[in-house]
Order: C-alpha cells, then sequence, then structure tokens
C-alpha cells in the first residue's frame, strides 16, 4: 500500500457509544476533479496515538475504478477529521 495522507469528506454513521462507522467518502484527485468512494466493507479497527493525538485506523475495502482496493482510514477524534492514509 501505497501512503497519501489526504484529508477526505467523510459519510459515517456513530453508534450509541461514539464510534465512527464510515460509509462513503470523497476525494480530490490530482486533476481537481472528486470522485465519491464507497466503502464495502470495514475488515478491522484499531486504535493508535500519533503525536499525542487518539487516532482510529480503519482498514476497509472498496472497488475504486473497477477494481478492489484495501485501504487505510484515520479519524482523529480530537478535531474529528479524516484522513486517507494509504491505499
Amino acid at each position: 500500500m501505497k501512503v497519501i495522507a489526504k484529508p477526505v469528506e467523510m459519510v459515517a454513521w456513530f453508534d450509541e457509544e461514539g464510534t465512527p462507522h464510515p460509509m462513503r467518502f470523497r476525494i480530490t484527485t490530482e486533476d481537481e476533479s472528486k470522485s465519491v468512494i464507497k466503502i464495502h466493507r470495514v475488515l478491522f479497527k484499531n486504535e493508535e496515538k500519533l503525536a499525542g493525538k487518539k487516532l482510529l485506523v480503519f482498514k476497509c475495502q472498496a472497488v475504486i475504478q473497477g477494481v478492489e482496493r484495501i485501504l487505510e482510514l484515520k479519524y482523529e477524534t480530537n478535531t474529528c477529521k479524516w484522513i486517507l492514509f494509504k491505499i
């Protein structure tokens, strides 16, 4: 997987404990167009700390341009920001 670390616009739902569950996200591509990617399955969820920030890491499966890919999304709990970290 290649490290991208780009911020994305995310649609997610939250359960009663406040845990996010990603559904789909929109990313700006190199040619400045927007692309929507639907997450088919969350393979696993993990917690990590990076520079004192609590992050939730989601390893997900999605179809991008007709190819099934594994990607890694990170959710920063303090700022509520989503990052497409690896693809």
